[in-house]
Protein backbone atom coordinates (compact mmCIF):
# COMPACT_ATOMS: atom_id res chain seq x y z
CA UNK A 1 0.00 0.00 0.00
CA UNK A 2 1.57 3.37 -1.01
CA UNK A 3 2.34 5.91 1.67
CA UNK A 4 -0.23 8.65 2.00
CA UNK A 5 1.35 12.08 1.64
CA UNK A 6 0.03 15.60 1.78
CA UNK A 7 0.64 15.80 -1.98
CA UNK A 8 -1.46 12.76 -2.89
CA UNK A 9 -3.94 13.02 -0.04
CA UNK A 10 -7.55 13.83 -0.79
CA UNK A 11 -7.12 17.38 0.58
CA UNK A 12 -4.27 19.57 -0.64
CA UNK A 13 -2.48 21.76 1.94
CA UNK A 14 -4.39 24.97 2.53
CA UNK A 15 -3.02 28.20 1.09
CA UNK A 16 -3.91 31.88 1.01
CA UNK A 17 -7.19 33.01 2.54
CA UNK A 18 -8.31 29.44 3.28
CA UNK A 19 -5.18 28.91 5.39
CA UNK A 20 -5.73 32.14 7.35
CA UNK A 21 -9.39 31.27 8.02
CA UNK A 22 -8.50 27.77 9.23
CA UNK A 23 -5.84 29.19 11.56
CA UNK A 24 -8.44 31.42 13.21
CA UNK A 25 -10.36 28.26 14.16
CA UNK A 26 -7.20 26.63 15.55
CA UNK A 27 -6.03 29.51 17.78
CA UNK A 28 -5.51 27.34 20.87
CA UNK A 29 -3.50 24.62 19.08
CA UNK A 30 0.29 24.28 18.85
CA UNK A 31 2.20 25.11 15.65
CA UNK A 32 2.58 21.43 14.81
CA UNK A 33 -1.13 20.76 15.34
CA UNK A 34 -2.03 23.75 13.16
CA UNK A 35 0.32 22.61 10.39
CA UNK A 36 -1.09 19.07 10.51
CA UNK A 37 -4.70 20.32 10.46
CA UNK A 38 -3.92 22.51 7.43
CA UNK A 39 -2.45 19.57 5.50
CA UNK A 40 1.28 20.21 5.96
CA UNK A 41 2.36 16.69 6.82
CA UNK A 42 3.45 13.45 5.19
CA UNK A 43 3.17 9.85 6.28
CA UNK A 44 6.33 7.79 5.78
CA UNK A 45 6.43 4.20 4.50
CA UNK A 46 6.65 3.10 8.15
CA UNK A 47 3.41 4.93 8.95
CA UNK A 48 5.13 7.74 10.88
CA UNK A 49 3.46 11.10 10.42
CA UNK A 50 5.89 13.99 9.88
CA UNK A 51 4.80 17.61 10.04
CA UNK A 52 6.40 19.87 7.45
CA UNK A 53 6.61 23.00 9.59
CA UNK A 54 8.85 24.93 7.19
CA UNK A 55 6.41 24.56 4.28
CA UNK A 56 3.57 25.53 6.61
CA UNK A 57 5.34 28.66 7.86
CA UNK A 58 6.33 29.68 4.31
CA UNK A 59 2.71 29.28 3.16
CA UNK A 60 1.56 31.31 6.16
CA UNK A 61 3.97 34.16 5.40
CA UNK A 62 2.90 34.15 1.76
CA UNK A 63 -0.77 34.22 2.77
CA UNK A 64 -0.09 37.21 5.00
CA UNK A 65 1.78 39.01 2.22
CA UNK A 66 5.15 38.83 3.95
CA UNK A 67 7.95 38.76 1.35
CA UNK A 68 11.35 37.70 2.65
CA UNK A 69 12.97 37.33 -0.77
CA UNK A 70 13.80 40.72 -2.22
CA UNK A 71 12.17 41.56 -5.52
CA UNK A 72 14.58 44.28 -6.53
CA UNK A 73 18.32 44.20 -6.44
CA UNK A 74 19.60 41.05 -4.78
CA UNK A 75 22.55 41.45 -2.47
CA UNK A 76 24.82 38.43 -2.43
CA UNK A 77 26.43 36.59 0.44
CA UNK A 78 30.06 37.10 -0.42
CA UNK A 79 30.53 33.66 -1.94
CA UNK A 80 30.71 34.61 -5.60
CA UNK A 81 27.97 34.55 -8.17
CA UNK A 82 26.39 37.25 -10.27
CA UNK A 83 25.27 39.66 -7.58
CA UNK A 84 27.30 42.26 -5.74
CA UNK A 85 27.98 41.18 -2.16
CA UNK A 86 30.13 44.24 -1.33
CA UNK A 87 32.85 41.93 -0.02
CA UNK A 88 35.95 40.67 -1.80
CA UNK A 89 38.88 38.50 -0.78
CA UNK A 90 42.52 38.76 -1.72
CA UNK A 91 43.33 35.95 -4.14
CA UNK A 92 46.19 33.50 -3.57
CA UNK A 93 48.34 35.43 -6.05
CA UNK A 94 47.86 38.65 -4.05
CA UNK A 95 45.42 40.24 -6.49
CA UNK A 96 42.28 41.99 -5.37
CA UNK A 97 39.62 41.44 -8.02
CA UNK A 98 36.61 43.71 -8.30
CA UNK A 99 33.87 41.96 -10.24
CA UNK A 100 31.74 43.11 -13.12
CA UNK A 101 28.68 43.54 -10.87
CA UNK A 102 30.35 46.65 -9.44
CA UNK A 103 31.54 48.06 -12.75
CA UNK A 104 28.05 47.58 -14.20
CA UNK A 105 26.55 49.32 -11.19
CA UNK A 106 28.91 52.26 -11.75
CA UNK A 107 28.33 52.16 -15.53
CA UNK A 108 32.08 52.33 -16.23
CA UNK A 109 33.55 51.27 -19.55
CA UNK A 110 36.74 49.28 -20.23
CA UNK A 111 39.74 51.59 -19.95
CA UNK A 112 38.21 53.80 -17.24
CA UNK A 113 40.96 54.79 -14.81
CA UNK A 114 40.79 54.97 -11.02
CA UNK A 115 43.07 56.47 -8.42
CA UNK A 116 43.83 54.09 -5.54
CA UNK A 117 44.04 55.65 -2.07
CA UNK A 118 45.21 53.41 0.77
CA UNK A 119 43.99 54.11 4.29
CA UNK A 120 44.86 52.32 7.52
CA UNK A 121 42.17 49.67 7.01
CA UNK A 122 40.55 50.55 3.73
CA UNK A 123 41.13 51.01 0.03
CA UNK A 124 39.35 53.83 -1.78
CA UNK A 125 38.91 53.97 -5.54
CA UNK A 126 38.25 57.36 -7.11
CA UNK A 127 37.40 57.57 -10.78
CA UNK A 128 39.77 59.79 -12.75
CA UNK A 129 37.83 62.03 -15.11
CA UNK A 130 39.16 62.04 -18.71
CA UNK A 131 40.77 65.29 -19.87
Amino acid sequence: MPAKTAKNAKNQPLEGEALLLKLQELREKSREEKARACGYYTVTKDGVERVNLMRFLNALMEAQGIELDSQGEVQGTGRGGRTASYRVSVQSNGNLLIGSAYTKKLAVEPGTEFEIVLGKKHIKLTQIEPD
